[in-house]
C-alpha cells in the first residue's frame, strides 16, 4: 500500500478537487436554508423576550392588586377607629380630652382620603398595565404565529437535506485525512479567502474558473500534465484542467445520487 509521500501529483489534485466538489455541495445544502436558522433563532429570542415581559406585567399586576387590598385594610381599620374615638368623644371629662380624640379622629380621616387617592392611582396603573398586556399578547401571538412557520419550514428543509448533509461531512472528512496536512492547510486558507469558497477550480476557456485572467498557454500545459500543483496567480485558488475536472465531477455526482 502506498503511503501519502508515494501519492502521485495528479492524485492529489484529483483528492484536492473531490474535496472542493463534496464541500461545495454543503454549501449548496446549506444556502438554501440561507439565513432561516438565524431568523428563527431570532423569533424564539423576541418571543420569549414577550414571555418573560408577560410574566413581569402579570406578576405586577398581582402586587399592585395586594397594595390596593392593603389600603382597603387600612380604610376598614381607620373607620373603626374613627367609630371608637367618636364614642370615646361622649365619655371624656374635659376638653383637652376631647381635642386629642378630635386630632386621632382627623389623623384617621387624612389616612382614609390617602388610602383613597393611592386606590386611584392602582387602579390607574392596572389600567395601563392592561393595555399594555393586551397589546403585548397581540404581538406575541402574532410573531408565535410567525415562529411556528418559520419553524415548520426549516424542519421541512433539513428533513430533506439533513441525511445528505451528514453523509457529505463525512465524505469530506475522510477525504481531508487522505490528503497532506499541508495541502488542506492551504485548501482551507484559499477556501477561506475566496468567492463561494472555491479553492481549487477547472481552466475555463483559458482561464480560472469564475476569473476572466487569461492563463498563458505555457501554464496551461503544465496543468494539464499534472505534475505540479499551480496557483491561479491573481486569485490564488489551485488549478486543474478541464479533462480532470469532467472526470472527478462524473465520479463525485454519482456519489452525491447516493447520499440523497
Amino acid at each position: 500500500m502506498a503511503t501519502k509521500s508515494e501519492v502521485t501529483v495528479e492524485e492529489k489534485l484529483r483528492a484536492l478537487y473531490d474535496l472542493q466538489l463534496i464541500d461545495s455541495r454543503i454549501d449548496e445544502i446549506r444556502n438554501v436554508r440561507g439565513e432561516l436558522p438565524l431568523e428563527v433563532e431570532d423569533l424564539e429570542d423576541e418571543v420569549a423576550g414577550m414571555d418573560a415581559r408577560l410574566q413581569k406585567l402579570n406578576a405586577d399586576l398581582e402586587v399592585i392588586e395586594n397594595q390596593i387590598k392593603e389600603r382597603k385594610n387600612n380604610i376598614e381599620e381607620a373607620n373603626v377607629l374613627i367609630k371608637k374615638y367618636a364614642a370615646q368623644q361622649d365619655h371624656v371629662r374635659n376638653n383637652r380630652e376631647f381635642n386629642s380624640l378630635s386630632k386621632e379622629v382627623e389623623y384617621q380621616e387624612l389616612e382614609i382620603q390617602l388610602a383613597e387617592k393611592n386606590i386611584k392611582e392602582f387602579r390607574a396603573q392596572i389600567e395601563q398595565k392592561n393595555q399594555v398586556i393586551e397589546e403585548t399578547k397581540i404581538r406575541y401571538n402574532e410573531r408565535s404565529e410567525h415562529l411556528k412557520h418559520k419553524r415548520d419550514e426549516l424542519d421541512e428543509i433539513l428533513k430533506e437535506t439533513e441525511k445528505e448533509e451528514k453523509s457529505l461531512i463525512k465524505e469530506s472528512e475522510n477525504f481531508e485525512s487522505s490528503i497532506e496536512p499541508r495541502l488542506i492547510k492551504a485548501y482551507k486558507r484559499i477556501r477561506k479567502n475566496v468567492k463561494n469558497g472555491l479553492a481549487v477550480v477547472a481552466v475555463e476557456r483559458g482561464a480560472s474558473g469564475g476569473s476572466f485572467f487569461t492563463i498563458p498557454p505555457q501554464v496551461q500545459m503544465e496543468i494539464a500534465g499534472r505534475k505540479k500543483i499551480i496557483t491561479d496567480e491573481h486569485s490564488g485558488r489551485i488549478l486543474v484542467d478541464p479533462d480532470l475536472a469532467k472526470e472527478e465531477r462524473e465520479k463525485m455526482d454519482a456519489m452525491f445520487s447516493k447520499l440523497k
